[in-house]
């Protein structure tokens, strides 16, 4: 038995290494253990965030930057990305503040417009979709109802959504999704309300978990089916993993099971691994899927790529091996700055754009995703694995063709040696110092 390993290092370069196995011959120090015969989640895809920042960056690009960027991420033969996640009216990673029916006296949408969505984010999602070759997943998010529909009057700073434009509201997320139909896209999944617990300077909204259930249950599933749109997923909560269990338990009950398709979290709160074993415990048909994930460049140093980029891909590991079945990054790219936001809330992407020097810069980070999305192939099914320290993090798969892949993370200052036991036999690998390492069997 033969694996090929590759290995990024601590300065970003890509190696590849041929390792052939020997017969195990009781090895019990430094060993990783993989079962194939113990098997878990099946993966639907990695992705990232289609957003109007990210559209305008790339309009400003060059042909061949756009390219670049194009075939990294949507390429079957680099990282393949399946889905996408695009909000509903702006965000914060907005040029603006706008809606799609501003008018409360426009009770029937007459006067809806997609001309915002159509500026910057429809022009990358079709080339994205092209590059792809073929229909990418569309999960939609909200991250506010129009400002008249609200408590406070206004998109931004929180605020609920007022009970008499319940309906509207479910009648203006449909119209969402049959703008985008009718334009050949395919929306499968819609997510609520991205972080209902958080009061934000940005285009935000409150909704308890009670709210949610009643939103979903008595106005936008009935809109759903009535438009013929019962397909659509629906994922709850969109927000941090503290508190997705108590989100889980307190809006699925005997009414809405069949309707809520999974849950959504983020980030940026922590590890909480054990709250997603929690969840599938109690809720095992339900899907687990990380909607977002970024650095924000006022709580992480932009500078720190390496330990930002073993942060991410630490998250990753924990959230896959505890019920993941499906990720969404952050935005795909932003300027040099981590915008433009209409907030200043900048972060960091994968791809950063410095417009005034005309130069596309790759981050660790992506380097880092790279490990993940290119081996972890949708339709791959997850394995038991054993480690013998927390020094690593380590998950296993089998994708469809057969192949056995795994990832192994050493965050840690030390090279790591490592006696890899699977199908009767043993891999001796070195996790070098602050190394990723993607391998298939």
């Amino acid at each position: 038995m033969n694996a090929k390993l590759f290995i990024t290092d601590r300065k970003g370069t890509l190696t590849e290494k041929n390792v052939s196995a020997f017969a195990d011959d009781g090895v019990e120090n430094e060993v990783l253990n993989i079962y194939e015969n113990v098997q878990y989640q099946t993966m639907e895809g990695f992705g990232g965030a289609l957003t109007d920042s990210a559209g305008y960056v790339f309009s400003r690009m060059n042909g061949k930057q756009q390219e670049e960027l194009l075939t990294m991420y949507f390429d079957e033969s680099h990282m393949g990305y399946n889905q996408v996640r695009i909000p509903v009216d702006s965000c914060d990673f907005s040029t603006h503040l706008y809606e799609a029916a501003p008018d409360r006296e426009d009770e029937n949408l007459e006067g809806f417009s997609f001309a915002d969505t159509e500026k910057y984010i429809l022009p990358l999602l079709e080339r994205a979709q092209k590059k792809a070759g073929k229909k990418l997943k569309i999960m939609l998010s909200a991250w506010s109802p129009p400002a008249y529909m609200k408590t406070n009057g206004s998109r931004t700073g929180g605020g609920s959504l007022k009970k008499e434009y319940r309906r509207r509201w479910a009648a203006y997320l449909c119209r969402y999704v049959e703008e985008y139909r009718k334009r050949g896209y395919e929306v499968v999944r819609m997510t609520i309300q991205n972080e209902p617990n958080a009061v934000q300077k940005w285009d935000s909204c409150l909704f308890t978990a009670q709210e949610e259930k009643e939103f979903l249950r008595d106005y936008l599933v009935p809109a759903l089916r009535e438009r013929g749109m019962e397909d659509i997923e629906l994922f709850i909560w969109d927000h941090n993993k503290e508190r997705v269990y108590e989100r889980a338990r307190d809006t699925i009950d005997d009414t809405t099971e069949d309707m809520i398709s999974g849950i959504a979290f983020h980030w940026y709160s922590g590890d909480h691994f054990e709250a997603l074993d929690m969840v599938r415990q109690r809720f095992p048909e339900k899907k687990l899927i990380l909607s977002e994930s970024c650095l924000e460049f006022g709580r992480h140093d932009r500078e720190a790529q390496l330990e930002n980029a073993g942060k991410l891909a630490h998250d990753m590991i924990g959230n896959l091996n505890h019920g993941m079945s499906g990720f969404y990054d952050w935005n795909i790219l932003l300027d040099e700055n981590g915008g433009p936001n209409h907030v200043d809330n900048f972060c960091d992407a994968p791809f950063l754009y410095h417009l005034e020097e005309g130069r596309l810069e790759e981050r660790m980070c992506l380097k880092y995703y790279w490990h993940f999305a290119h081996f972890i192939r949708p339709g791959a099914v997850r394995l038991a694995v054993t480690r013998y320290t927390d020094a690593l993090d380590f998950t296993a798969w089998r994708n469809a063709d057969g192949r056995l892949v795994f990832v192994i993370l050493n965050r840690s200052e030390n090279a790591r040696p490592c006696y890899l036991r699977v199908r009767g036999q043993v891999l001796e690998i070195e996790a070098e110092a602050q190394s990723i390492i993607s391998g298939e069997i």
